[in-house]
């Protein structure tokens, strides 16, 4: 091989952590040691090994069987993948200049190293004849399932088209990945160029001490005088939510929902059209109408029409309620003295107030009692509780950032499961939202050893001031139970397969483990175990627990019908049949129009800003997130059913859906579990309109 060949000697590479890595507890990364020019020749010296190893597959003149073509294709590029795994990973949370510029000359090597092995004719003949003789290979359920997914790679990626097609798809494949690249780059740029700073103590003299403090910091942090406010969203959604400062709101609103929109730099108004154009031109090359039908033949939904029919479904049952929700917190403001129309940049505000006034309930008087270590410390006991895991900080364990921590993951017989990465805080290098993702997956080694996963939960919390430690808001709570249940899909991971095991599963099913999760933040019985006042250690008064469980579906319709709104845009994008030629903010206008609740406000859109489908995964992909709440409504009930830490619901949940990754078809593992098939009232009934 080409690597043996250049670091044999013990030169090239010699002195590259990624490629000669030193010790480390269970082969974790050397993130300190790993430096930019690391990464360039890695992927350099990974690339030539992939490409060779490939070459000896192509020139094979064996009979083709399972062994030589399909885990021979498996196994391919092995390096190239783990340092591809590491650096993209690493570059949501410390992107730099230097780093997306190396993104932008790896990435079409990538892709064409790809579109090398799915346009090869040879090697796809040898898939084509394995796949034809599988009856007779007497595989197991995993070597199945891979050779399946193996040959609909192959037609899928363009091995069943013409030459002047496929070198078609080269050219669109290529221009693709740098659109999308480009996208995100844009973004993080923007969120990052804009900051509020304000010198009058009079305007933040109304604000939460735990707002101010932060804005404080925030300042100090950019070498200024005041308080600063910036688009990140543990930044900016406190500053709307208790701010009455309409003219100040405004312009930050504006400003967020305007990002990468028709800007001089860093706009994203083109790039989506044509990210749009060049997605649907790769689906018509395959003889799809829409992109939306290239991607959900190979999803649950299987259709854009049952996609349609299920955001319409949603939509019709909740809307009138949604309307209600406006006109409840609309009435509420005027009796209030709000003589005006309640506008996007009002809402927070308006409905944050309207929630502590029928509920006697607010962020402000929850976050005492939600001390980021308490929570973790609960979530850690809440899944011990459940599939008796433990959680121990290993601060040998090299990491990316000093904010970040890391524990390994133990069975409750002490077998290890695994190494949890979590980096909680904001940053400038690090993209907003919050996400799971891995720097290793789950799979067996040709030696028959298991090799576990090591995966990050990622997250924008509100950060710890000079005063007190980081409190979450009741949202930052749901989102890291979010987040925590797709760390769960990974680490549980069994199977053979890297491709086949943890999250490798449908988009319309990985959101599954992580929406389950939420239903216990609203369970007194968890939240008694954790939820203790920061400075005085007493637990979380039971009348404070009981108006969390009542508030729990506060604005239920509206948030629903929003997150449809998400949903509908997605599909309009993806069911184009000609490129949008319209500007892009009247574009989602009229396809988020049967969704709007609040005022719409021209010459603004947020879908310039929407990396989860425009340079993530979720493209013709966002119904997602509904579909799994279906899903996630109904398996809760079976531990509502069998009591909430019920270790035999947790042990069918581990062993039907967290552990069997992409091997079975979704449908089929969900029904194993609940004995049926998931039903869209289960997700009406728990919003509990009225």
């Amino acid at each position: 091989m080409v690597l043996a060949t250049l670091c044999g000697c013990g030169e090239v590479g010699k002195n590259n952590p990624l490629i000669n890595p030193g010790e480390t507890p269970h082969g974790t990364p050397e993130f300190s040691k790993i430096t930019l020019d690391h990464y360039r020749e890695a992927f350099d010296i990974a690339l030539q090994e992939a490409k060779a190893e490939f070459e000896e597959m192509v020139n094979n003149t064996e009979e083709p069987t399972f062994e030589n073509t399909i885990l021979a294709l498996e196994n391919n590029g092995k390096l190239l993948n783990k340092v591809s795994t590491i650096f993209f990973a690493l570059d949501n949370v410390e992107s730099t200049d230097e780093t997306q510029q190396l993104i932008l000359e790896v990435e079409p090597k990538l892709v064409a190293f790809n579109n090398d092995i799915r346009l090869n004719p040879v090697v796809f003949e040898r898939v084509k004849s394995v796949y034809d003789n599988r009856e007779s290979l007497n595989l197991d359920k995993e070597q199945a399932k891979l050779l399946d997914d193996t040959y609909k790679s192959f037609i899928r990626g363009g091995a069943g088209l013409d030459e002047e097609q496929k070198e078609k798809y080269r050219q669109l494949s290529s221009e693709l990945s740098t659109l999308t690249t480009t996208f995100g780059i844009n973004v993080l740029a923007q969120t990052n160029a804009y900051k509020l700073n304000i010198t009058d103590a009079a305007v933040v003299e109304e604000l939460p001490d735990f707002v101010k403090e932060a804005m404080a910091l925030e300042a100090k942090n950019n070498n200024q005088e005041g308080w600063t406010v910036t688009l990140q969203s543990a930044s900016y959604g406190p500053f709307m939510t208790y701010s009455s400062n309409r003219e100040l709101k405004e312009q930050l609103w504006m400003k967020s929902n305007t990002k990468a929109l028709n800007s001089e730099e860093n706009d994203n108004s083109e790039i989506m059209k044509r990210i749009g154009t060049v997605r649907m031109e790769i689906a018509n090359l395959f003889g799809y109408e829409t992109y939306a039908d290239y991607v959900l033949e190979e999803r649950m939904a299987e259709s854009r029409q049952t996609v349609q029919d299920f955001l319409a479904e949603l939509l019709d049952a909740t809307k009138s309620y949604a309307q209600k929700d406006y006109q409840m917190v609309s009435d509420y403001a005027k009796s209030c003295g709000a003589d005006y129309t309640l506008m996007p940049w009002d809402w927070s505000y308006w409905s944050e107030k309207y929630k502590n006034a029928k509920y006697s309930i607010s962020d402000e008087e929850i976050k005492p009692y939600l001390e980021l270590n308490q929570v973790k410390e609960g979530i850690f006991t809440l899944v011990d509780r459940l599939y008796g895991i433990k959680f121990k900080e290993n601060k040998d364990i090299d990491v990316y950032n000093p904010e970040v921590q890391a524990y390994e993951v133990y069975e409750e017989n002490g077998d290890f499961l695994g190494v949890i990465y979590m980096d909680f805080f904001p940053r400038a290098t690090k993209r907003s939202g919050a996400w799971m993702t891995s720097y290793r997956d789950m799979y067996v080694d040709e030696n028959g050893n298991e090799v576990r996963p090591f995966v990050t939960l990622c997250a924008n919390f509100t950060k710890p001031t000079e005063n007190t430690p980081a409190l979450l808001t009741f949202d930052e709570l749901e989102t890291f139970l979010h987040e925590f249940g797709h760390c769960l899909h990974g680490l549980f991971a069994e199977g053979k397969y890297a491709s086949l095991t943890g999250t490798a599963v449908y988009r319309d099913f990985v959101e599954l483990p992580s929406q389950i999760m939420e239903n216990w933040a609203t369970e007194p019985e968890f939240l008694n175990i954790f939820a203790k006042h920061y400075q005085t250690g007493e637990p979380m008064p039971q009348e404070l627990i009981d108006k969390i469980c009542a508030a729990g579906n506060y604005l239920a319709a509206y948030l629903n019908v929003r997150q449809l709104s998400f949903g509908m845009v997605d599909m309009a994008w993806h069911t184009i049949t000609e490129p949008v030629t319209m500007p892009v903010e009247e574009f989602e206008r009229q396809s988020m129009a049967a969704t709007q609740i609040l005022p719409y406000v021209a010459g603004t859109a947020m879908t310039p800003a929407f990396t989860h489908i425009f340079s993530g995964g979720y493209a013709a992909g966002y119904y997602s997130y509904k579909w799994a709440e279906v899903l996630e409504a109904d398996a809760f009930s079976l531990f509502k059913e069998k009591g909430i830490f019920s270790k035999e619901a947790a042990s069918s949940f581990r062993e039907n859906i967290l552990s069997k990754g992409g091997i079975e078809h979704p449908m089929d593992l969900y029904v194993k579990f609940r004995g049926h098939k998931p039903d869209t009232k289960a997700l009406i009934d728990k919003m509990d309109l009225k």
